[in-house]
C-alpha cells in the first residue's frame, strides 16, 4: 500500500488508465501513511470520508472514460484555502471553528477535475512566516533530518511541502506571496511553482496580500507541476485580477529542448556571504543548462536590493487591510467580556487573543507605514520601488532573455526553534531570493538539484517571462533531468 502513495502524478494517471490500481486504493495507502505521520504534524484536519466518496466517483468517472489528469489522484490542500464544510482557519486561532459554506475557485477545479481531498494541511498564521513556526497547530516538521534535530520544512506552505516529501499525498496546493511555495519546496527536495500573478484565481483564499498572494502547485516532479497548474489555472470571473488569458497544456510544452533559449545569471543575487555550497550548486545549474544549448548570460537586475524591504512594506500594509476583517463578530474566534464592555474591548481583545505575535508585528507594521503621515515616505516609496524591480525585469526579457537561474535559498532546511526568537529580520532574510519575482508579478519555479554536505536538499530558482509558464516548465525539466535529485527523506516518523 504504501508504494501507492509514493507515485508521480504521472505515474498515478497511467497507472489508473490502464486499470492497474483505483483511485480508491491510491486514497487508502495515502489516509494510511497520514495516520502514521503524526510527528510530522503536516496534516490539521484529515476528511477520510470526503476523500473515499470522492475517490470512488474518480473510479466511476475513469471506468466511463471519462478521466481528466488530475481524476482520483489524492491531495492535501493548505489550509489557506476555504473548503465547504472543512474547516478552514488559515492556521489561525481567530478563525478557530469556521467552517466555509462554499468552495475556494482552485480547489472546485481540481475536484471538477476528479481529484481527491485527503484534508487540510499546516502553515504559518495567515501566511506570514518562513519556518511554519506560527501556525495555531504547532509547526510542522521537515521529513529530512541531521542529528536528531527537528528542521524546518519552510513556511508558509510547510505543511504542504512535508506532506509531499513523506508521500502522505501525490501533490498538494501552495500559496506565494513572497516566496512560500519555492521556500518550503527547496527545503524539502519537491518541486513548487509560483505562476504569474493572475494566472490562478485568488478567489476563497484567505488573502494575505492581494497585489502579491498566488496559489500553485507543489509536487514531486516538474511534470507533475504541469499537470497539476493545467487544472488548477484559468479566467475566475470572481477574482477581478484574474487573467482572460487562455491555459495552454502545459505538460505538452515539456519538450526537453532549450537549444537556443538565453538564461540570464543576475550578478546581484550573489551576495555577500553566500554559503559556498549554494554558490558552487548554482554555477553547475549553469553549466547543465550550457550543457543542453542554452546560452549562459551574464546579467543585471540592478534594484534587486530594495526588494525586501520594499517587499516588507507592501506586504503588511496590505495585511493590516485584509486583517481588519477579522473582529469576532460574524465568525470565527470570540473573546470573553468582562461586565460593561464594548463593541471596542471586544475587538481589541478578539484580535488581541486570535492573532499571533508575528500576525500583529506585521498588522502593526502594516498600519504605521499606512499611517497619514507615513503613508508617502514609505508605502508610496516601497510602490515606486516595486516598478522599478518590475522594469529591471522587464528590460531582461526585452533584451532576449528567456528565463533567470538563481539559488532557491540563501542555506538549507535550518532548525526549528534555532531563529524563532532571534531578529525577525534574520528570518525575513529567507526570502531574498523569492519576493522580486511577487513584487514583478512574474513565474518562478524551484527544482531541487543537490544535496548540502549535511546531506540536506537544495533547490535552484528559474524565472520566466510572464504568462510563459510552459517554457518555464519545460526548461525545469532539462534543469531536473541534468541534475537527477532522486534523493529521499529516510523514514523515523
Amino acid at each position: 500500500m504504501s508504494e501507492l502513495s509514493k507515485l508521480t502524478l504521472a505515474e498515478a494517471r497511467d497507472a489508473l488508465r490502464k486499470g492497474e490500481t483505483s483511485a480508491v486504493a491510491l486514497t487508502e495507502a495515502c489516509l494510511s501513511e497520514i495516520e502514521g505521520a503524526a510527528r510530522l504534524n503536516a496534516f490539521v484536519h484529515v476528511a477520510p470520508e470526503i476523500a473515499l466518496d470522492q475517490a470512488r466517483a474518480a473510479d466511476a468517472r475513469i471506468a466511463a472514460g471519462d478521466a481528466p489528469a488530475m481524476c482520483g489522484m489524492p491531495l492535501g490542500i493548505k489550509d489557506l484555502f476555504c473548503t465547504r464544510g472543512v474547516p478552514s482557519q488559515a492556521a489561525s486561532h481567530i478563525l478557530n471553528g469556521f467552517r466555509p459554506e462554499y468552495e475556494s475557485t482552485v480547489t472546485q477545479k481540481l475536484w471538477d477535475a476528479g481529484a481527491v481531498m485527503l484534508g487540510k494541511l499546516n502553515m504559518d498564521e495567515f501566511a506570514m512566516g518562513s519556518s511554519n513556526e506560527t501556525s495555531t497547530y504547532g509547526n510542522a516538521v521537515n521529513p529530512w533530518k541531521v542529528d536528531d534535530r527537528d528542521l524546518t520544512p519552510g513556511g508558509s506552505s510547510g505543511g504542504s511541502a512535508a506532506a509531499v516529501a513523506a508521500d502522505l499525498c501525490l501533490a498538494a496546493t501552495g500559496t506565494d506571496t513572497g516566496g512560500s511555495i519555492r521556500q518550503p519546496a527547496a527545503f524539502t527536495g519537491i518541486v513548487g511553482i509560483k505562476p504569474t500573478y493572475g494566472r490562478v484565481s485568488r478567489w476563497g483564499i484567505v488573502a494575505f496580500a492581494s497585489s502579491l498572494d498566488q496559489a500553485g502547485p507543489m509536487t514531486r516532479t516538474v511534470r507533475d507541476a504541469a499537470i497539476m497548474l493545467g487544472a488548477m489555472a484559468g479566467h475566475d470571473p470572481k477574482d477581478s485580477t484574474s487573467a482572460d488569458i487562455p491555459v495552454p497544456d502545459f505538460e505538452a510544452a515539456l519538450t526537453g529542448d532549450i537549444r537556443g533559449k538565453t538564461i540570464g545569471i543576475p550578478s546581484e543575487y550573489r551576495m555577500a556571504g553566500m554559503p559556498a555550497e549554494i554558490e558552487a550548486l548554482w554555477s553547475r545549474g549553469a553549466e547543465m543548462l550550457k550543457d543542453a544549448g542554452a546560452r549562459i548570460v551574464d546579467i543585471s537586475l540592478p534594484h534587486t536590493k530594495y526588494a525586501l524591504p520594499a517587499y516588507y512594506v507592501i506586504a503588511p500594509a496590505e495585511a493590516s487591510s485584509n486583517l481588519a476583517r477579522y473582529d469576532g463578530v460574524r465568525y470565527g474566534h470570540r473573546a470573553k467580556l468582562a461586565e460593561g464592555d464594548g463593541i471596542v474591548q471586544m475587538y481589541e481583545k478578539t484580535r488581541a487573543e486570535g492573532f499571533g505575535k508575528e500576525v500583529q508585528r506585521r498588522v502593526m507594521i502594516g498600519t504605521y507605514v499606512l499611517s497619514a503621515g507615513f503613508y508617502d515616505a514609505y508605502y508610496n516609496r516601497a510602490r515606486k520601488v516595486r516598478a522599478l524591480i518590475k522594469r529591471d525585469f522587464d528590460e531582461m526579457f526585452a533584451q532576449g532573455v528567456d528565463a533567470i537561474l538563481t539559488p532557491a535559498t540563501p542555506s538549507a532546511a535550518f532548525g526549528l526553534g534555532e531563529m524563532q526568537d532571534a531578529d525577525p529580520v534574520e528570518m525575513y532574510l529567507n526570502d531574498v531570493f523569492t519576493v522580486t519575482v511577487n513584487l514583478a508579478g512574474l513565474p518562478g519555479i524551484s527544482v531541487p538539484a543537490g544535496l548540502d554536505a549535511q546531506g540536506l536538499p537544495l533547490g535552484l530558482q528559474l524565472i520566466g517571462r510572464p504568462w510563459e509558464e510552459g517554457d518555464l516548465l519545460n526548461t525545469a525539466q532539462v534543469l531536473e533531468d541534468a541534475a537527477g535529485f532522486v534523493s529521499r527523506p529516510a523514514k523515523w516518523w
